[in-house]
Order: C-alpha cells, then sequence, then structure tokens
C-alpha cells in the first residue's frame, strides 16, 4: 500500500532562481533565506527520504472545469516565463512522470463527487511554481507530478482533490512527497512602488495586518493545528491567500485535514516577496502515518456527479 511520506507548503518565487549576485543586489547585500532553506530541505529530505514521486499541487496553474492532474510518461523542455521572462528565461527541466498514479488519481474522483482528468498531451503547458521547486529539489529518477488548482472550485472542491488524491497513494504502491507549491498571504505592490519593496524582509509585506494573520498561521502549523488553520480559512481570505489557498488544501485533504496534527518545521525565515508573505514548511509523516482521507458526502450538491449521460 501507497502512503505519503512528506509534505510541505513551499514558496516558488521567481527571486529563488536568479543569479546570486542578482538575489543579494535586490536584498540589501543580504541572500535570500528561501534559497538556503530549499538547500537545507534537499539534504535533510529530498536526498535522503526514501520516496518514488513527488506531487506538486501548483497554485499557478488554473483550470476552470475540471482539475488536471498531470500524466506524461516523460517531461523535459525549456521554460520561459510569461509573466516575469526576463528572470525566468529557457530554463531547463527533465524529469519521468508517473502516469499510472496520475490515472488511479483521475478514477478517484467519482468517490469523492468530483471531476478530475489525466493529461498525457506532450504540448500542457508546465508553470514555475512546479520548476522553480524542481530546479532546487528534483534529484535525478524521481518522478513528479503536478495538479492544478481550479479557479471555480471553492475550498470543499479543493479538500475533495486531495482526498482523492490521498485515496490513490494509497491505492498504489507508491511512496509519495507532497508539495504545496504557494503563498500565504498574496497581494503585490502597485507597480510604481514595487521596486522599494523587492527586499525580503518581513516589513515590506503589503499591510501589518496580513504580515500577522500569516505569522498567526506559520504558528498553527508548527503546532500541528492544522484544524485552526482550516477552521478560520474565511479570516485568512480577507488577506487574499494565493490561490485562495488551494494548494494547501488541497495537500490536507490528503493528508485527512483536521485530524492530521503534523507539526512543521520551518526553513529559512518568512520572507516577503514584493508584497507577498513567502515560508517553507516541511511536515514529516508522524509515527503511524499521516490520518486517511476524509469520506465524501454529495448529498447537499447543487449538481449530481457525473454529468448526466
Amino acid at each position: 500500500m501507497g502512503q505519503v511520506v512528506g509534505a510541505g507548503l513551499l514558496a516558488h518565487v521567481p527571486t529563488i532562481v536568479l543569479p546570486e549576485a542578482t538575489r543579494r543586489e535586490l536584498n540589501n547585500g543580504q541572500e535570500i533565506t528561501l534559497v538556503t532553506g530549499l538547500q537545507q530541505l534537499r539534504k535533510d529530505v529530498f536526498e535522503t527520504v526514501d520516496y518514488d514521486t513527488v506531487v506538486v499541487l501548483d497554485s499557478h496553474w488554473a483550470t476552470t472545469v475540471e482539475f488536471v492532474v498531470t500524466a506524461q510518461q516523460h517531461r523535459a523542455g525549456l521554460f520561459t516565463s510569461e509573466e516575469l521572462p526576463r528572470g525566468m528565461c529557457r530554463m531547463p527541466y527533465d524529469f519521468p512522470g508517473d502516469q499510472e498514479l496520475a490515472y488511479a488519481i483521475a478514477a478517484r474522483a467519482a468517490d469523492h463527487a468530483t471531476w478530475i482528468t489525466a493529461i498525457e498531451d506532450p504540448y500542457l503547458p508546465i508553470y514555475y511554481a512546479t520548476t522553480n521547486l524542481w530546479t532546487h529539489l528534483g534529484v535525478a529518477g524521481k518522478r513528479w507530478v503536478s495538479i492544478g488548482v481550479c479557479q471555480t472550485g471553492d475550498a470543499e472542491d479543493h479538500l475533495r482533490l486531495g482526498r482523492a488524491l490521498g485515496d490513490a497513494i494509497a491505492a498504489t504502491d507508491r511512496k509519495v512527497l507532497l508539495i504545496a507549491s504557494g503563498a500565504l498571504s498574496h497581494t503585490f505592490w502597485p507597480l510604481r512602488h514595487l521596486r522599494a519593496h523587492e527586499a525580503s524582509g518581513p516589513e515590506h509585506i503589503i499591510t501589518p495586518e496580513a504580515r500577522a494573520a500569516d505569522y498567526e498561521r506559520i504558528g498553527w502549523f508548527k503546532e500541528g493545528d492544522h484544524a485552526r488553520v482550516l477552521d478560520t480559512m474565511p479570516e485568512f481570505a480577507r488577506f487574499k491567500p494565493e490561490a485562495r489557498f488551494g494548494h494547501y488544501l488541497m495537500m490536507i485533504g490528503a493528508l485527512g485535514e483536521g485530524d492530521c496534527t503534523a507539526p512543521g518545521r520551518q526553513y529559512g525565515e518568512y520572507e516577503n516577496s514584493v508584497g507577498t508573505g513567502q515560508v517553507l514548511l516541511w511536515f514529516d509523516p508522524p509515527a503511524d502515518g499521516f490520518p486517511a482521507p476524509h469520506r465524501t458526502d454529495p448529498s447537499n450538491d447543487p449538481y449530481p456527479y457525473p454529468y448526466p449521460g
């Protein structure tokens, strides 16, 4: 039986793949600790733990009428970001996929009254929420799969995807690392103000209130209080977490939601990225493993699954 052998809420900001000299220039001569944190996380986990596949819950990949999981046998190419082509230009990526796991995830859609499609198309775009972390954490021979957030999905929809993901992992022989790739609070400084706030110090977060909300949740994560994070999602929504925190919701859906009490350990510092809150938190499995995913009750859904016909 498969299992999740580790999970992380990880920042993927463009600065982590800029040259060190450029990073220091933007940060008052100092290295950003998101980079040194990822370097240490690679040594502690990605080069040490016994795992087969990394599943990235990609907050930059927004679908509309269903969740989509990558199902290519292999992905390789050069990535240039449409958002910041000056800084992320022709970045190479090259890793095997996990077609069996991708189709197993899609096959659990009906169990959780949601829509999931596995796509093998070699021309399917890739996003830097995946490539930037692979650049730092990718180990030769390890499979990588990405799943996008769904822009029409609410919190329950993203939890359902996570439940299907957790069930699929359990039904295979895979040992999986989950990455919720995305930020905490996520409001950028306006363009004319932005370059005054490129340094990584938390004083550059868009508002003191957003910074306080991020610190509060970081504290809960470190305590393993995922139930409180979930219970206060409406409150946190005021600070516009990236992708409505869909990346985290999918991850915790696979890990038992509020039943999960795995404490997080932090790598590097909580840092700013032009107004947004960024952190690296890693959750090791308890001695008896992460809790099983919840079952889904679709009895009050406004529309039946699957589509008629």
